[in-house]
């Protein structure tokens, strides 16, 4: 039998095309149907695709990741690391083309230095400011000069004066040591050195000069304790001004949080971190200025004992005034005639026969003081001083009349001097101190009650070089005053003695006051006009007149006021009563003594208080009555006015 199949089967009973469409049928399901694996490998294709696909995305993300971790890295990196950029010098030290820039004493100034053949040349106002106004510059003799206590260095300004003169030599230098520099003259720096204390370094590249003086601030010393830099303003980041090696010192200017202001002997001013140094028990620069080789020195001769001085104005024979004028005098130990006058402006001298004079007072244990005064006639005293020919004129002539008729004292009583001519007085007084110094003869110097249009009197410098200054304590309200008012309120005369003391120390001051008052008279039209009158002539007055008078705490003075002949009559009394407080305000500030203006307008009983205070046995309680501070007053803005309104009566008396 043989084996039967399907195929037979399906070959015996399908036509031809029948059986085509059953093949077709079969390849379309074998098709169709696939085997597991291949179906893994399908799938595995497809994730594979999957993949492929977000391949580049997962790649960008990565490198933004990196990138923006290098960018931020980089920032953090620049953020917290120390920065490199080096600061502009040049527009650190303000430099300008054929000039300095100065530090001065480790602070950057503004004014500049300028450099003539290789060497540093400072302003004359510069050299005002920062070192010295004890230079004496005279342009139209082409000199400048300097007084010690005991000589005048002279040189020449010009580029071809290479050389300065003493008293007994010439001593030659290689540079030019004050030159003509057009808008001023100019100090060479190491001429400078020969009379001040100075330390000085010039920088090129910026051009600068480190300079330090005997006013050198006193900074802590620090040293660096790793490799750092001076920064121009705290901060990383700040541009480098210096750099510090480890080891440097430094001085400590200010201490802040995390850094500090800082200098390098080098000039630079800027900032370091504070952990990068170790502060020292020390004074930065840490060296001494050097000492000039001609210092300046004051020298003074006092008198001894507490001052009592009687100005005695004489115009004639003054010797027949002396016995009449001092009859009733008390306490007083030095008079004060003024024997001698500037006539003009050439400084031609009047003098008045001295030797009788001294004589008589030297009889009664008083001795004198010469004034030497040029408010008697027109002198410009700009022009009799200016020229070095007549100061030195001048000068011998009072030591000539000083030594032969044995005057013990120079007064000098110049009123007229300008603002213009300032400088020319103080020089006299510097070269004629040298000789009063040198012959044993006492210097004083009057001057008006301390105010701003007269402080170019400089009683700061009169106070270095003479031997006592007195202050002319009146005329707060002056014969032409527009006002009336006392001649000498307390407030005024405290005023000009606590003013002075500022300036001049207190065994130097004498206090003036006055034997003389003012009657004011007032008119209908508010027209003021005045008479000055002494002690005993107002006491006459006030009774001719029938006034009363009452004490006033205000100016501590006794006051009156009534109508006279149809004017407003008003007047404060000079008398013992107020002279008494004035001395103990005297006593209170310790000065050397008083003086009176003037000899012949007292009362006999005021000389009872002078000797009082001679004694030291003043009545205490004969002072101003306190009173209490209104709110909003001023009273030293009061006080300042009515002085400087005073002072600007210039020489009436």
């Amino acid at each position: 039998m043989s084996e039967w199949s399907i195929d037979d089967e399906i070959e015996e009973e399908l036509t031809d095309d029948e059986l085509d469409d059953e093949l077709d049928d079969e390849i379309i399901r074998v098709r169709k149907k696939k085997p597991a694996k291949d179906g893994r490998k399908k799938r595995k294709k497809k994730k594979k695709g999957a993949f492929l696909k977000i391949l580049p995305v997962i790649i960008a993300v990565l490198l933004i990741i990196v990138v923006g971790g290098a960018f931020y890295g980089q920032k953090l990196m620049e953020k917290y690391s120390y920065g490199t950029e080096r600061a502009d010098l040049n527009e650190y030290f303000h430099t300008e083309a054929g000039k300095l820039s100065v530090v001065m004493n480790f602070e950057k100034i503004e004014e500049k230095a300028v450099l003539i053949d290789g060497k540093p040349y400072f302003s004359q106002e510069f050299v005002k400011q920062y070192f010295t106004d004890h230079f004496y510059v005279n342009e139209e003799e082409k000199a400048v000069l300097y007084t010690t206590h005991d000589q005048t260095i002279k040189c020449m300004i010009g580029e071809d004066f290479k050389y300065y003169l003493t008293a007994d030599r010439q001593v030659d230098l290689d540079y030019a040591p004050v030159i003509d520099g057009g808008d001023s003259v100019y100090f060479a720096v190491d001429y400078l050195k020969l009379f001040t204390f100075i330390k000085y370094e010039v920088y090129s590249n910026p051009d600068y000069m480190v300079v330090c003086t005997d006013d050198l601030p006193g900074y802590t010393a620090a040293v660096v304790n790793k490799d750092t830099a001076i920064r121009y303003q705290g901060g990383i980041k700040s541009p480098i001004l210096e750099d510090l090696p480890s080891g440097t010192r430094i001085g400590v200017v200010e201490v802040l949080e995390d850094w500090a202001k800082v200098c390098s002997v080098h000039g630079m001013i800027g900032y370091v971190e504070v952990k990068q140094f170790d502060e020292l028990e020390e004074q930065f620069p840490g060296y001494l200025v050097e000492e000039p080789e001609i210092p300046l020195q004051y020298q003074s001769i006092s008198y001894n004992g507490k001052i009592n001085m009687a100005f005695h104005q004489v115009f004639a024979d003054p010797a027949s005034h002396f016995s009449g004028d001092t009859a009733e005098v008390k306490s007083v130990n030095i008079m004060a005639p003024t024997l001698f006058r500037i006539k003009d402006s050439d400084g031609t001298i009047e003098a008045l026969p001295a030797e009788k004079y001294v004589a008589a007072a030297k009889e009664k244990g008083m001795d004198v003081w010469a004034v030497w005064t040029d408010v008697d006639y027109e002198v410009d005293m700009k022009q009799v001083l200016k020229s070095s020919t007549r100061r030195r004129a001048i000068i011998d002539r009072m030591i000539e009349e000083s030594t032969s008729a044995g005057i013990s004292g120079i007064n000098i009583d110049f009123e007229r001097v300008s603002s213009e001519g300032a400088d020319d007085f103080i020089q006299f007084l510097r070269e004629l101190s040298v000789e009063t110094h040198k012959n044993g003869i006492i210097l004083s110097v009057d001057n008006y009650a301390l105010a701003s249009v007269t402080g170019f009197y400089n009683r700061k410098e009169q106070g270095n070089v003479v031997d006592y200054v007195v202050i002319m304590g009146y005329d707060e309200h002056w014969a032409s005053s527009p006002t009336p008012g006392s001649v000498a309120s307390i407030d005024y005369v405290e005023r000009g003695i606590r003013e002075t003391l500022k300036e001049v120390p207190a065994e130097k001051v004498i206090n003036a006051v006055p034997f003389y008052t003012r009657i004011w008279r007032t008119n209908d039209e508010g027209k003021v006009g005045s008479d000055t009158i002494g002690m005993q002539m107002q006491k006459d007055w006030i009774e001719q007149v029938g006034m009363t008078t009452a004490w006033d705490n205000e100016t501590c003075q006794n006051y009156g006021e009534m109508e006279v002949g149809g004017k407003n009559c008003q007047i404060w009394l000079e008398d013992a009563e107020s002279l008494e407080v004035k001395l103990n305000v005297m006593d209170s500030y310790n000065i050397a003594g008083v003086a009176e203006w003037k000899l012949g307008f007292e009362t006999p009983d005021i000389w009872d208080v002078f000797e009082k205070y001679m004694a030291g046995t003043l009545n205490p309680e004969a002072v101003k009555p306190a009173e209490p501070e209104e709110a909003g007053t001023d009273a030293t803005a009061t006080d300042a006015a009515a002085t400087d309104a005073a002072a600007e009566q210039g020489a009436e008396q």
